[in-house]
């Protein structure tokens, strides 16, 4: 194994310092762009410095003058100088680390105070809301093994664990070239329990973004935060990418098919993407969920489409009105567009979504009970999307070593909110940041979506596939989706799948939980999962071409 403190350069320093092209980061809280960093890097024998300038609007209101970021060549931090303003209040922060401690002077709203830790001499220093410092930890990943524990200074508060999970090769294609980029999954060790972090680096170990999907954050370098910009993570020789005009907006997916000639006109499957911002592959966690699911579809005999969601990715239009409703709406265009093309028989068309994504397909398929001949949900809520996050919140809240009464007031708050959002009042108890974040058309579509009604109006079969071990969305989600499934006035058949072993993700995990992400070592979605999604595919396939 290498050591995680190899030198900065591999052995190879050169004699003059080496500047950096200075790169623009873009800060995104719930796929909305609250701010910049500008960060150059310079590299040299000696070591490394890491500068940058930038400002954050709504909630946070921080404005950087100065952030200044030392390390030595065997990543020792040797100073960390900020100079900005919170809130329109002097943040300023001096650290210089020597011997294994960090010693802080610290200026906030006036007060000062100084404050000393014991760190690791290798610590990496990730001040919070200062994104540049990732720039050093993009760096050094790329001499570090999975499974490393690294340790993190989030000065001048204390030093916790970084784990280091499975990397995996990434390309990027950009307007100007293709980024061959690599991924890391991290685990950040936080008092409150384990924190989920994705990193991406470019070839010359650059950052190019860095993702904290718990905290619906984002930081992304301008070139992949274009949307013209896409990660292949998987790609079939006749592949063929299409765009879809769509209302007033085109719709950029991926069509894959069957390698060797098929007798008679395929099947098709299109893949309805999610509420959250990712792309055609529904990625998370590293693991390009959409991506396998349409290769292992396609290699099975089916023409498989998926689709960049408006606003997101290569497809046109605007995300921060749009509702469940308009995105069944896409997923309607998306069948429409299928059901033209050549080779294919317009009998036999299957909508699948996953996760939050079974929504949008359950709606669309109630709208299109002619074009649509079946709809599979995989890990999709069973109840409303409100009492789903009260879950979700209750189920992280029992994982954090908090008192009883911090707990209850989570609770409450979360439930203020969610009613404030649907109700449109009672935001004068509520933090404004809050308001900021949650009052969107998306989210109040979202927490009022209740698939009791919805599904009772579906008259396609209907498939259910779910992991055991999911913590996001629980097996008895699955159940619930079958018993409404059944009850329906016009129920031409309702078949549930319980994977045992698996995820959220689709893959197998030892505990299921969010935590356990970033050090999954099978990123592959289940072979039994997908075995038992196209068996079930090919049969209602089957019988609405004999039906129609």
């Amino acid at each position: 194994m290498r050591p995680a403190t190899s030198s900065l350069w591999a052995g190879q320093q050169p004699a003059a310092p080496v500047q950096e092209l200075p790169a623009t980061f873009t800060i995104f809280i719930q796929a909305i762009p609250v701010g910049t960093e500008q960060v150059t890097v310079t590299k040299d024998a000696g070591g490394c410095v890491i500068r940058a300038t930038g400002r954050l609007g709504v909630p946070i209101n921080l404005s950087t003058a100065r952030f200044e970021l030392r390390y030595d060549a065997d990543w020792r931090p040797v100073s960390l100088v900020i100079e900005s303003s919170l809130r329109g209040q002097p943040l300023i922060l001096g650290t210089h680390f020597a011997d294994g401690t960090a010693t802080s002077n610290i200026t906030q709203a006036g007060q000062q105070s100084q404050k000393t830790d014991q760190v690791a001499p290798d610590t990496v220093v990730l001040p919070n809301m200062f994104f540049a410092a990732y720039e050093a930890l993009a760096l050094r990943l790329a001499s570090v093994d999975p499974g490393t524990e690294l340790k993190a200074y989030i000065a001048p508060q204390l030093e916790i664990p970084l784990t280091v999970g499975a990397g995996a090769r990434e390309q990027i294609t950009t307007t100007a070239r293709v980024i061959n980029a690599r991924r890391y999954s991290l685990t950040v060790v936080n008092p409150g329990g384990p924190l989920p972090v994705e990193l991406w680096a470019d070839e010359a170990n650059r950052l190019l973004r860095v993702r904290i999907p718990s905290q619906s954050l984002e930081v992304a370098r301008e070139d992949v935060a274009s949307v013209s910009s896409r990660v292949e993570r998987m790609a079939r020789a006749n592949d063929e990418q299409v765009q879809i005009e769509a209302a007033g907006f085109t719709l950029a997916a991926t069509i894959s098919m069957p390698a060797e000639a098929q007798s008679g006109p395929l099947p098709a499957v299109v893949l309805v993407p999610g509420l959250d911002r990712v792309d055609r592959d529904q990625t998370a966690a590293g693991i390009p969920v959409y991506a396998q699911l349409a290769d292992a579809l396609a290699s099975s005999g089916f023409l498989t489409i998926r689709y960049d969601r408006r606003g997101v990715g290569q497809s046109g239009g605007r995300d921060e009105a749009a509702t469940i409703a308009d995105y069944a709406e896409d997923a309607r265009t998306v069948v429409k567009y299928v059901e033209r093309r050549k080779g294919l028989d317009k009998r036999r068309i299957t909508l699948l979504g996953y996760s939050e994504g079974g929504f949008i397909a359950m709606l669309a398929a109630s709208k299109e009970k002619k074009k649509v001949a079946a709809v599979a949900l995989i890990a999709t809520p069973g109840t409303t999307g409100g009492e789903l996050v009260l879950e979700q919140q209750r189920h992280l809240l029992d994982g954090m070593n908090l008192p009883e009464y911090e707990r209850q007031a989570r609770m409450d708050l979360q439930r203020k909110v969610q009613a404030a959002v649907v109700s449109g009042s009672g935001w004068d108890e509520i933090p404004p940041a809050y308001r900021r974040q949650a009052d969107t058309p998306w989210y109040r579509s979202f927490l009022t979506f209740d698939p009791d009604k919805v599904l009772s109006k579906v008259e396609q079969p209907v498939g259910i596939f779910q992991g055991e071990r999911d913590r996001e969305v629980p097996a008895r989600h699955a159940r619930r989706l079958l018993e409404l499934a059944q009850a329906r006035k016009r129920n031409r058949g309702a078949e549930l799948g319980v994977i045992d072993g698996l995820n959220h993700l689709l893959v197998p995990a030892a505990t299921g939980e969010v935590g356990e992400y970033a050090s999954l070592e099978d990123k592959d979605v289940s072979r039994s999962l997908i075995d038992t999604l196209v068996s079930w595919i090919r049969r209602t396939s089957a019988a609405a071409g004999e039906a129609k």
